[in-house]
């Protein structure tokens, strides 16, 4: 067994999964990894048999036909052990699922078509995702204000921000605050039913087909919280869209709950009128993309056994939302694993590489800014990338590490070292600094723009001489 095997031996399942997907990532073209891997799960391994669960059947047949052998020598790889692989429907599978609470409290798992009859059970309930809370989900400027509003709602239901609409693009955390309102009630004895609008929509055209539109309608009503998630696939289903109006309408002058997640505000989506007006009725709030601090507190609440310099420089590529966060975290320390090499900066270049963008031809170097601002300023060189502390020289250095950041594209680990060494928390609290200059001095803002003219002024010069 190597030392890579021997250090990822074990017979957790999701560990397992999680791992062999970091390294499938450096092996498989992105488009097919993100298409038919990133949204599959696992909670099964029994007798050597790792169950992967896929949210389609297509999904499943492709994995199968296409990449079982790669999936295969991967997960063994990973469990150092043999191990066999077969692919399932997402819930097909009732001896395979975690724990869930359904609408009453109870253990149960998701509701699915009975195999034998194809009808539905309606005494089951859907899955809230155990580490979906509110102790995990990291606050920040982006999503502070969606954040304190779910805590409202999980605080006392029904009474304030009835309904809670929750938009955002994917990947920033709008079904993460569904489920932590999902678990606070439950918790507290609330019948609590949560639902993806595709499994509302499978299950409403069901009841009308097989004559149990009763059941359907009495499931739902009883609910003291309905959570529904992504209300924008209904958008193309008028016969959902009716079924989902009448017991919008009937949970709320009931005074129920009800928190519903999109893509986009009501007063852009596709929905008809009447729905958009009942989620208007309410709260509205958005969660935008996480700023650099929430990016670094999200990678530090995941690996805080990684050097700071390390999170860092991930923070600082990774920036469209949390599952790339995720994503490029879980690359970084899976190639680690697999070269057998500690983390390290390097080693995350070399690992995120396919994922970065490619540098444009216009960024300055880091000897443009530093004899810019040393010709703008009057501080030599050697005094901006020195100890030196005197107002002109922390001026000088402050700028030079902002422009190192914005104008070099430079991670803060990488300014430090062009800077004399210094330490990466000393280079963003100055970066920092600098912004909070920009917004309150506008005489900062042109000294700014006279360093990048500067810039401009001797590639200009440079370009004649040519």
């Amino acid at each position: 067994m190597s030392k890579i095997s021997e250090g990822l031996a074990t017979d957790n399942a999701q560990q397992i999964w999680k791992a062999a997907l970091g390294q499938l990532q450096l092996e498989i073209p992105r488009p097919n990894y993100e298409t038919w891997l990133k949204p599959t799960s696992t909670v099964g391994l029994v007798d050597d048999v790792l169950t992967i669960y896929t949210p389609s059947p297509f999904a499943a047949e492709m994995l199968e036909k296409r990449l079982s052998g790669t999936i295969l020598r991967t997960v063994s790889r990973v469990a150092g052990r043999k191990l066999e692989v077969q692919f399932k429907l997402q819930g097909s599978n009732d001896e395979l699922q975690p724990e869930k609470l359904n609408s009453f409290g109870s253990e149960t798992s998701d509701s699915e078509p009975n195999e034998t009859t194809g009808k539905l059970d309606y005494a089951k309930s859907y899955s809230l995702k155990p580490s979906f809370n509110f102790e995990t989900f990291i606050v920040g400027p982006s999503n502070r204000l969606a954040h304190a509003a779910a805590a409202k709602v999980a605080e006392s239901p029904g009474n304030v921000y009835n309904p809670l609409f929750i938009y955002s693009e994917v990947g920033l955390g709008k079904t993460h605050l569904l489920h932590a309102i999902g678990h606070t009630l439950s918790l507290r004895g609330q019948k609590v039913m949560y639902v993806s609008s595709e499994r509302f929509t499978n299950e409403y055209i069901n009841a009308i087909r097989e004559g149990t539109a009763n059941k359907f309608r009495d499931r739902y009503r009883s609910a003291d919280v309905l959570l529904i998630d992504d209300i924008q696939f209904i958008a193309s289903k008028p016969q959902t869209q009716e079924g989902f109006f009448h017991t919008f309408n009937e949970l709320h002058m009931a005074g129920k709950q009800i928190v519903i997640t999109g893509d986009e505000p009501t007063n852009k989506s596709l929905l008809q009128e009447r729905i958009q007006s009942r989620l208007a009725g309410g709260l509205e709030v958005d969660i935008q993309q996480p700023d650099y601090e929430s990016r670094y507190a999200i990678l530090q609440s995941k690996a805080r056994n990684l050097e700071p310099a390390v999170l860092d420089h991930i923070a600082q590529h990774a920036h469209q939302n949390v599952r790339e966060l995720e994503g490029a975290l879980n690359r970084v320390v899976a190639y680690s694993q697999l070269i057998g090499s500690p983390v390290t900066t390097e080693l995350a270049d070399q690992a995120l590489k396919s994922l970065l963008p490619e540098t444009p031809k216009d960024v300055a170097s880091v000897e443009e800014i530093l004899k810019s601002i040393s010709e703008f300023s009057g501080v030599t060189i050697e005094l901006i990338t020195g100890k030196r502390r005197d107002k002109a020289t922390a001026d000088a250095r402050r700028m030079a590490m902002y422009m190192l950041r914005e104008d070099a594209h430079l991670t803060s680990a990488r300014v430090g070292q062009a800077l004399g060494g210094k330490d990466h928390s000393t280079v963003l609290y100055a970066q920092k600094r600098f912004e909070q200059f920009m917004e309150t001095d506008s005489s900062v803002r042109h000294q700014l723009a006279a360093v990048r003219d500067i810039i401009i002024r001797s590639r200009r010069v440079n370009l004649t001489a040519k």
